[in-house]
């Protein structure tokens, strides 16, 4: 009588689907918000790489002479990837005849050719949904392009 019984709890399959499902929906939620968490990362890379491409193209284009070009390239950065004051900068750097190092004021000697940079400097970052709970860190975006004027 008990082997019978035993036979036919065996036999019975009416509740795998639903044990299947218990141990396969979180495992899929979680890699389709990681996926699209992923895409998040490499979009927002992908528009800080573009918004840099443009403010180089501006900048061969038409090299600023003073801050108030520089602010206006920075403007237009802001206004293309929603950042602040604090995460674009637009800055003039120099170097002195063929010193890799750039400095920021123009501090070389009187018989050396100067050479004038523009530097953008784009910084972000992004918090996955996983870092929520605790698993990794939010990725730091910093973007940064140099473009020679004279």
């Amino acid at each position: 009588m008990a082997l019978v019984r035993l036979r036919s709890f065996l036999g019975d399959r009416r509740g795998t689907v639903m044990i299947e499902t218990a141990f396969v929906a979180p495992v899929l939620v979680m890699m389709a918000l990681g996926s699209f968490d992923a895409s998040r990362m490499v979009a927002r890379q992908a528009e800080l790489q573009s918004a840099a491409a443009e403010a180089a193209s501006i900048v061969q284009t038409s090299p600023p002479q003073d801050a108030a070009a520089r602010d206006t390239i920075r403007n237009v950065l802001k206004a293309s990837t929603g950042l602040d004051d604090e995460h674009v900068v637009v800055a003039e750097i120099y170097r002195c005849d063929s010193d890799p190092a750039y400095v920021l004021t123009k501090t070389c000697a009187a018989t050396s050719h100067v050479s004038t940079f523009v530097r953008v400097t784009l910084t972000d970052s992004y918090s996955p949904v996983w870092t929520n709970f605790g698993v990794g860190s939010a990725l730091q975006y910093d973007v940064v392009r140099t473009v020679q004027v004279s």
